[in-house]
């Protein structure tokens, strides 16, 4: 079970620039490393993070082997209207993961 941990302020007046930050727990595996039976284990990380500001694109990041496990993700933006936040992480073998936050401008 995947794990993802997100802060932002509840609320933000409209026009303030603020902080997201994000961690995702995740299982992670370069494709270089080899098991104890001595075969490489299978690459297994996640490839890409993007964040929904009320269903428009306002960040994303292609990620690649030598990013680190539980990747931590931390990015500002701008308040322009209440709504949802959408964060999704995909990787290899299948793995998606999508959370949600309701955010307030004021």
């Amino acid at each position: 079970m995947t794990r993802a941990l997100i802060t932002l302020p509840k609320t933000a007046r409209k026009g303030d620039t603020f902080e997201i930050r994000t961690v995702v727990g995740h299982p992670m595996e370069t494709g270089f490393r080899p098991g104890a039976d001595g075969k490489t284990l299978p690459r297994n990380i996640i490839e890409r993070f993007e964040c929904h500001y009320n269903n428009e694109l306002i960040f994303k990041a292609d990620l690649f082997a030598a990013v680190s496990a539980n990747p931590y993700i931390a990015f500002h933006t701008v308040a322009t209207a209440s709504g949802n936040l959408r964060f999704t992480w995909t990787g290899d073998q299948n793995f998606v993961h999508t959370e949600t936050v309701a955010f307030e401008v004021t």
